[in-house]
């Protein structure tokens, strides 16, 4: 299958646009519409997004990654294969965190171009054609690096700021839960948080840390929005006991 997360959002012709070429070259393959409200122009928080969301899918499965601020600059272009799932997009952070926590990591600079490239839409253009290419079984068009030469390097394996805030007002952010103790008490702002199971485990109205469905330490409240209750935006910076 091809994977879709981007930071298109749901409205306007992108995404649609998108799928067709993926329609056109790669008839066979679904194509699944993981997320495409990403944290927007941010793909070192989107990395830490992406990395915790791989694990459900399958080892063959094609990601097509697209948090581009870069587009039609200077950045490469890269495919890049993690154990067995490939990933295509922008070379700018957005594949660095899947690769760091990889066993066998493989990459590519693409080189290949269309005759037709936008200077805005790489994912319709370029994106999109590798990797339909890719599932229909062809080489990568591009030229094989190092890994080590294209992951960035100073990133840390927990990133603790809020990377997403979910419909409910749930504030997601870059730490795994397993790396933090049992009893950690977290803060953020002026409000300390103690961890719970669950919703059900704290009174409504009160907030909490908790470890959330994909593994990531996740701010909440019971019954309300963490986001607006707590006046968290994205990017802000989460603290265990003066540590993170």
């Amino acid at each position: 299958m091809i994977v879709l997360f981007t930071d298109y959002g749901i409205n306007g012709p992108y995404v649609g646009q998108m799928k067709a070429v993926l329609l056109r070259d790669a008839p066979q393959m679904p194509v699944i519409d993981l997320m495409h409200d990403a944290p927007n122009f941010d793909p070192h928080a989107a990395a830490y997004l992406l990395a915790s969301l791989v694990p459900e899918f399958p080892q063959d499965a094609i990601f097509l990654g697209v948090v581009d601020p870069g587009v039609g600059g200077e950045r490469r272009a890269a495919a890049v294969n993690v154990d067995g799932r490939w990933f295509i997009g922008p070379d700018n952070g957005l594949f660095t965190v899947v690769a760091m926590r990889g066993d066998k990591v493989r990459w590519w600079d693409i080189t290949w171009r269309p005759e037709r490239l936008s200077a805005s839409f790489h994912g319709r253009d370029l994106f999109a054609p590798v990797a339909a290419m890719i599932a229909n079984g062809q080489d990568v068009p591009g030229e094989k690096v190092d890994p080590q030469e294209r992951i960035y390097a100073g990133w840390t394996p927990e990133y603790p700021q809020v990377i997403y805030i979910d419909h409910y007002g749930n504030a997601m952010t870059g730490i795994r839960a397993s790396s933090l103790p049992a009893d950690a008490k977290l803060s953020i702002g002026k409000h300390k948080l103690p961890r719970a199971y669950t919703f059900s485990d704290v009174p409504s109205g009160d907030p909490f840390w908790y470890e959330n469905s994909i593994g990531l330490v996740e701010i909440a409240v019971n019954k309300a929005g963490a986001a607006a209750k707590l006046g968290i935006t994205l990017g802000d910076r989460v603290h265990l006991d003066g540590q993170l």
